[in-house]
């Protein structure tokens, strides 16, 4: 349930949602750095184990 914020809602409430987006893009942006590491660890143990 939503408290009564007044007349700062409107403030509050976007602040809510900069925060949300920015934490959304903060975890999509990790996550797809994740991968690109991951995929180049895999690269680089595969090339060590055919060269020896």
């Amino acid at each position: 349930m939503m408290p009564d914020l007044g007349k700062y809602a409107s403030d509050v409430l976007a602040a809510y949602g900069i925060t949300f987006v920015l934490l959304g893009g903060l975890i999509i942006l990790s996550l797809r750095k994740s991968a690109k590491i991951k995929k180049r660890l895999k690269s680089a143990e595969e090339r060590r184990k055919s060269n020896g």
